[in-house]
């Protein structure tokens, strides 16, 4: 076969023969291409796995130093202070020695650093308020006169005249509702609302005469008043004129147990954290050990924890003289690992002399309770003629403002 023959032979055996697509061709390969990158990848993402499992049971299994094992400890705040001890198997922080608040760093809030019945106030009907930081009351010719903080420090007060109740001051700590807006009084035979918003006011009669104790559900619209004995739940709506729907509900000698959306009560042994539970009362949730020998104040709810002061029997991890410490309780009611406690005792004697215990300064019984939370966070005690803030988380103890009132009520203008 002669050179200039093969491509005419090429031509003949080639003819017919469909072209090619060059494009599906191109298409295909990297097609292929791809899936074979995917591959690898995957593969060797799955070894790089094998590799860290295998690690890290050798260093949980393989025992030594190199072993993994759990930290001992809850990692703790910036400035946190660590606890003192633990009492009942709950973790303890000692309160700041009595005397020692002033030197306190101190939260700011509307109150300022020192709370006491103002020289002027606004009429509540010519500039009412719409968030209320605090109430206190004034004395008024063998009455009490309500006087309504706001949240930029500005004092109105009611014209209404309230009468005193059993115990003094128709002032409960739950007084202020947690829109802000409504506050509620205990009176004899009666409890007073009135809106600070509009200045509008209602007494709405109770079948007991002796009232002490409020305490307002999340609505705002919905309240609990107490006494001794005496326990009822009421719908408020100052706009209708009909007279509000009165349920009675489980009661106790105790005034201040009745609150929402929790309680603390019970003596040691039998203390309970209960939740409010409507028309079936409150439904037992858990039972911290708490060694109480009497409740002081209300039960607040701070969100993440729940809590409540009370007098303490004798404890060997706070020794005292003369007196017997009071402790303010912070429960969770989710994780009991979260509870903590905050212990008042006495101040012991500068210069101690050979045979006298005698401390500089002793808390009586009652003289703290617990006044509401500034955040989820921070309970706010009064104690004596202080305002206090204990972070739970931290630990610490700020000033909040020295008071030259005999009660107060908070509210969320505070914050």
């Amino acid at each position: 076969m002669k050179r200039d023959e093969v491509p005419i032979l090429l031509e003949r055996a080639s003819y017919g023969l469909p072209e090619p697509e060059l494009a599906d061709v191109a298409w295909a390969g990297g097609v292929a291409h791809r899936r074979r990158q995917r591959r690898s990848i995957i593969a060797g993402l799955l070894a790089f796995l094998l590799v860290v499992l295998i690690g890290v049971l050798v260093m949980t299994l393989g025992g030594g130093k190199s072993a993994f094992t759990p930290p001992d400890e809850r990692p703790s705040l910036p400035g946190s202070i660590p606890p003192a001890g633990q009492i009942s198997g709950i973790d303890f922080w000692n309160a700041p020695a009595g005397g020692s608040e002033r030197f306190l760093d101190r939260v700011s809030t509307p109150l300022g650093d020192l709370l006491r019945v103002p020289e002027k106030a606004d009429d509540l009907r010519a500039r009412p308020i719409d968030n209320v930081a605090a109430v206190i009351l004034a004395v008024a010719e063998g009455s009490f006169q309500p006087l309504f903080l706001s949240s930029d420090s500005r004092w109105a007060r009611a014209s209404r005249a309230l009468q005193p109740i059993a115990t003094g001051q128709p002032l409960s700590a739950g007084s202020i509702a947690p829109n802000g807006k409504l506050v509620a009084f205990p009176q004899p035979g009666a409890v007073y609302v009135i809106d600070a918003s509009t200045s509008n006011g209602r007494l709405i009669a109770l079948p007991a005469k002796d009232i002490r104790s409020v305490s307002w559900l999340a609505n705002s619209t919905r309240l609990l008043v107490s006494g001794p004995g005496a326990a009822y739940r009421l719908d408020v709506d100052l706009e209708s004129s009909q007279p509000p729907e009165i349920d009675g509900v489980a009661a106790s000698n105790n005034a201040d147990d009745a609150t929402t959306p929790y309680r603390l009560d019970g003596v040691a042994g039998q203390v309970a954290l209960r939740q409010y539970a409507g028309n079936n009362g409150w439904a037992e949730v858990s039972n911290p050990r708490l060694p109480v020998d009497a409740w002081v104040g209300q039960t607040f709810d701070g969100g993440a924890a729940v809590g409540r002061m009370f007098v303490a029997s004798k404890l060997p991890q706070v020794p005292t003289a003369e007196s017997r410490p009071q402790v303010l309780a912070a429960i969770s009611p989710l994780q009991p690992l979260d509870d903590r406690l905050l212990v008042f005792g006495e101040t012991p004697a500068a210069v101690p002399n050979p045979g006298r215990m005698t401390p500089d300064r002793i808390r009586e019984p009652g003289c703290c309770a617990l006044l509401g939370w500034y955040d989820s966070q921070t309970a706010l005690v009064q104690v004596t003629d202080w305002l206090l803030a204990w972070n739970v988380k931290s630990g610490q103890v700020r000033r909040v403002t020295e008071l030259e009132v005999d009660g107060v009520a908070l509210g969320p203008g505070l914050r």
